[in-house]
């Protein structure tokens, strides 16, 4: 075990030194190199700063207006025909939205009925098996100035149901 600690504490600064080595064998600037891609990476924060702002604003009226609440027992009587526990919906509403948010879902869900619970284990399958699709996408497309993500969304909103319509089969099956 504590090979694996020194290995994990060691590969950053590892990768760092290679990337130094390497730069030097090319003669490369790498000090300039290095500030010219943080300058790109400042100038990218500050072309998504607004996409992020909108994003997490509707986001928190989500979340405190009681619409995912209304929405929950608005198709509650479809999750109960295919076995779909209620208690994963908050998740499964919010983690095409957010990261931080379908997180701290998951960690409420967690708390209240255990890592090791149907529930539990059916969040963290979630989790792992879906992405922050309206986040990915928004970055994704405003960074390269893609417009229509019609198409995209769609497909992407259709392979997170399908990682959590798995991941609540899986688990219904195995527990």
């Amino acid at each position: 075990m504590n090979f694996i600690n020194y290995i994990s504490s060691s590969a950053i600064p590892i990768v760092i030194a290679i990337i130094i080595i390497y730069g030097l064998l090319e003669k490369n600037k790498v000090y300039d190199t290095f500030v010219d891609g943080a300058k790109e990476g400042m100038e990218i924060v500050v072309k998504l700063f607004p996409t992020l702002l909108g994003i997490f604003m509707a986001i928190g009226a989500l979340r405190s207006s009681g619409v995912l609440d209304f929405l929950i027992q608005f198709i509650s009587p479809l999750t109960n025909v295919f076995h779909i526990p209620s208690e994963i919906m908050p998740l499964a509403m919010v983690r095409p939205i957010s990261g931080s948010a379908s997180t701290a879902v998951a960690t409420d869900i967690m708390t209240k009925f255990g890592v090791d619970s149907k529930i539990g284990l059916i969040a963290s399958t979630i989790m792992g098996s879906t992405e922050t699709t309206f986040y990915t996408i928004a970055i994704y497309t405003s960074c390269v100035g893609i417009k229509k993500t019609k198409f995209v969304l769609t497909a992407a909103l259709l392979g997170d149901l399908a990682g959590m319509l798995i991941s609540v089969a899986i688990w219904g099956f195995l527990s």
